[in-house]
């Protein structure tokens, strides 16, 4: 039993956090892992029943029968999107929050003995991704998707201010402090105020964040290495002049959550269409294969592994094969970090947005606190130590800070 469950239901992964009665708290596993996948996968049986699966062993499944099988990628992208109502899966029609729900039941389950009289704080983003994005909708249908999972009381809090509460765990005096998470779908920052007491106090100054991170530098490496490979920047003809072939396939293919729109017949019938008269039309035809062959996780795990290489080395190789669609091919970490300069010209303006919330400038912020993955990024680090000087940037907790400051939150607030 624990006095606070922290969960940050992430993009692309989610950990969940207990504090325990000595005031520490503990990162809840599944066997030995402290990320779980934010992924469900649906199939059906030898017995024509619909089955799903959550995590790892979605993975798994999907694995396993790919063609049949239905994955469900980044749904917390989805939130703040009035547009997205329903799909339907395998006959059956499904809405985000039932989705979500669904998924966090797989999560949660082995630690059922953990919420009896618990205090449950869910993390959420200053701002959710997608350029119509409806923050107050968004966090409204995250509140709804976990009643609908069995916690009808959550207590929901910023994510970055979370993770600005696990690293005020390191202070000795007061301090003022500008947190960074960089989820998969969004980077967030918090200026906070901390005096470590006793009693500790934290103040939040100001707030901003942008719907971009990791999963927004992904789509940088498929758009300059892959999509073109696929057909993109081609032409076709189908009057007797020539045609761009439609880009907005390759917005749709170098998302992962986007990915799925593809499979509807009619694009797939569009594709096929303009192939005939394309003028490179094997690299259609490659596309539709990765489609209909639903190889489109392997390839962007492909894309992830390069761009986690590249935050350790100047070059790294892509390599991925798909029945004869081979990619052998080296990236430059300077070329990918021309291709992600939109990115992190947005979270520099964020950055500022936060500075501005809080009528601060950048030398009265005494430390700044980097966590989640695309902290790992060199140029994103970069941004900081150019901004507020290197002996002021820490970094670290980058899969778990937020869900234990999520658990501290809540306790504090009590």
């Amino acid at each position: 039993m624990s006095s606070v469950i922290g969960i940050d239901f992430g993009t692309t992964n989610s950990v969940v956090t207990a504090l325990r009665p000595d005031g520490s708290v503990a990162v809840l596993t599944h066997d030995t892992a402290e990320v779980f996948r934010s992924v469900l996968c649906f199939w059906m049986d030898t017995e024509g029943r619909t089955r799903h699966a959550a995590g790892p062993d979605a993975i798994e499944a999907y694995l396993d029968d790919p063609f049949d099988a239905r994955l469900i990628m980044s749904m917390k992208s989805y939130l703040a999107q009035r547009s997205f109502s329903e799909t339907r899966i395998l006959g059956r029609s499904w809405n985000l929050e039932n989705l979500i729900a669904a998924f966090l039941r797989h999560l949660l389950a082995p630690f059922q003995d953990e919420f009896a009289g618990a205090q449950v704080v869910v993390g959420r983003p200053v701002r959710f991704v997608g350029e119509t994005a409806d923050d107050a909708f968004g966090t409204q249908r995250l509140v709804n998707a976990f009643a609908a999972a069995g916690l009808p009381d959550v207590q929901v809090a910023f994510e970055p201010a979370a993770a600005g509460h696990r690293f005020a765990q390191s202070l000795d005096r007061p301090a003022t402090v500008l947190v960074a998470d960089f989820g998969g779908g969004t980077s967030d920052f918090s200026v906070l105020r901390f005096d470590p007491g006793p009693p500790r106090q934290v103040t939040p100054l100001g707030h901003s964040g942008v719907g971009i991170a990791g999963d927004a530098f992904d789509f940088r490496i498929m758009d300059h290495v892959i999509s073109p490979l696929l057909g993109k920047g081609g032409t076709y003809r189908p009057w007797g002049n020539d045609l761009p072939i439609p880009p907005s396939w390759y917005v749709n293919f170098a998302r992962w959550h986007l990915l799925s729109l593809m499979r509807a017949p009619k694009t797939l019938r569009d594709i096929a269409d303009v192939a005939r008269t394309a003028a490179e039309p094997k690299r259609l035809a490659h596309l539709v294969r990765l489609i209909e062959d639903e190889a489109g996780y392997a390839l962007y795990r492909a894309i992830s592994g390069v761009k986690a290489a590249l935050s350790g080395a100047g070059q790294a190789r892509l390599s991925f094969h798909h029945a004869d669609f081979n990619v052998e091919t080296d990236i430059a970490r300077a070329d990918f970090e021309a291709w992600i300069a939109p990115e992190l010209a947005a979270i520099a303006g964020a950055v500022d947005a936060a500075l501005d919330d809080a009528t601060m400038a950048p030398e009265q912020v005494d430390r700044v606190f980097l966590t989640g993955g695309s902290s790992l990024v060199p140029a994103v680090r970069r941004l900081f130590e150019d901004r507020f000087g290197a002996e002021r940037v820490i970094a670290g907790g980058e899969f778990v800070s937020v869900a234990e400051g999520l658990a501290l939150m809540g306790h504090h607030a009590t």
